[in-house]
């Protein structure tokens, strides 16, 4: 259509050209002729051109078609392929999906302490709106308070506390050890600070440039050293209106690791610093403007052999970072962990079964705690039932407080007994 409409136009100028001198003529017409003729060119190369780059784009969509594992939808001959060429499409996808890794990752990979050095749940027992007796104040306003019928640490204006311990002017983190706690950010709040110092009776080693502090929110954890924030995965509506979130903190002989609820956010293999002590900080608490945070559930915790190692030399595995809500045998969250690394022992070990007892502290009736620990063996037997282990493996009993551990006249003595076992059969 483009090259007849040249011609006419070639045309109308032609007959204009009765008016022009026979030489201009001439010239004219053969600048015009030559015009024309590139242009028909240019078209038709363009034209050429195009029903390539068809030709390689179709050609492009068989071979895509090919790795998806589709036929080409126009091309009948493709159809009739040789079976030589399908089982070469055949070798070829199952060469391609030979090269995806089988990935194995915990995110969670926490294990508390088998030794309580350091516990504070708040009780009925601590008086509402005093400070709490398990704690030494740096600055702020601290006090005990009941939130929806449990007895929490409130931080009221602002707060910088520590744990009360006789020889907290030392280190009292040994080489291995975990910490764990609670926290509670109101909606509005802005985040809850750890250091691994203790500010006030450490002053030698008190931080001033912050060192040593980690940042937390339920989102996310921001560790020192120049760290970048690392984030929990959830979005950033979780939490709108307050929440509680549960902190975990593992450090073995400079390999630091902290975790959120069920997820690991903080692994640094060397830790540049010595961790000696510890301290909690909510920043901008305020109670007056409706902006509290409440602690609860701390525990200091020495780090111990490994649980295949505790097998073998004793014949039995005592586990008390198995954790359940309270006067109940329903598992929390952050017992997983444990309750993991039972699990893959029993997966590594086929012969290995178990009877996995509860146990209790002193606190309570003799009967009740009876049934307690009972159905918390068997909370726990089921979920290593549900995860894979054949039945036949595991049983269930318990003890009460019939086999202390420990005395059940302290807090820490209390959660060392607060256990569960799992023992060779």
């Amino acid at each position: 259509m483009k090259i007849n409409t040249y011609i006419f136009k070639i045309a109308m100028v032609i007959g204009l050209l009765f008016f022009i001198p026979q030489n201009v003529e001439a010239q004219f017409l053969k600048k015009l002729k030559e015009k024309a003729e590139k242009k028909i060119e240019r078209e038709a190369e363009k034209r050429a051109e195009r029903r390539v780059n068809k030709k390689i784009d179709k050609e492009f969509d068989k071979a895509e078609d090919v790795l998806d594992g589709k036929k080409p939808e126009s091309n009948k001959s493709a159809e009739k392929t040789s079976s030589d060429n399908k089982s070469a499409e055949t070798n070829s996808e199952k060469n391609i999906s030979s090269t995806k890794p089988s990935v194995v990752w915990s995110k969670f990979d926490f294990i508390p302490g088998d030794e309580v050095i350091f516990e504070d749940i708040p009780s009925a027992d601590e008086e509402n709106g005093e400070f709490p007796s398990r704690w030494d104040l740096v600055n702020g306003q601290v006090e005990i308070a009941n939130v929806d019928g449990e007895t929490v640490i409130m931080f009221v204006d602002g707060g910088e506390i520590v744990p009360y311990l006789k020889n907290s002017s030392v280190d009292y983190l040994p080489e291995i050890f975990t910490i764990e706690f609670d926290f509670y950010k109101p909606a509005g709040g802005n985040r809850l600070s750890f250091y691994l110092t203790d500010q006030k009776n450490q002053r030698g080693k008190k931080v001033y440039d912050n060192s040593q502090v980690f940042d937390v929110t339920p989102l996310r954890v921001s560790p020192p050293e120049g760290s970048s924030v690392e984030h929990s995965g959830r979005d950033y509506n979780y939490c709108k209106n307050g929440c509680w979130t549960h902190v975990s903190i593992a450090y073995t002989k400079g390999k630091l690791k902290v975790y959120l609820d069920d997820t690991r956010l903080v692994n640094i293999p060397h830790y540049s610093f010595n961790p000696t002590g510890f301290t909690m900080y909510p920043y901008f608490a305020s109670a007056k403007d409706n902006v509290p945070f409440y602690v609860k559930n701390i525990r200091i915790a020495k780090g111990g052999v490994k649980y295949y190692d505790r097998f073998l030399s004793e014949g039995k595995i005592i586990v008390n970072g198995i954790k359940f809500d309270v006067n109940k045998a329903t598992l929390k969250p952050e017992s997983m962990g444990p309750i993991n690394e039972i699990y893959q022992l029993m997966i590594d070990n086929p012969t290995v079964n178990f009877s996995v007892e509860g146990h209790t502290d002193s606190d309570g009736g003799d009967d009740t705690n009876m049934t307690l620990s009972k159905a918390r063996g068997q909370s726990v037997m089921d979920k290593l039932i549900s995860m894979g282990i054949a039945s036949n493996r595991l049983k269930y009993d318990g003890f009460g407080e019939s086999k202390p551990i420990d005395n059940n006249t302290t807090p820490e003595g209390k959660a060392n007994n607060r256990r569960v076992e799992f023992v060779k059969f």
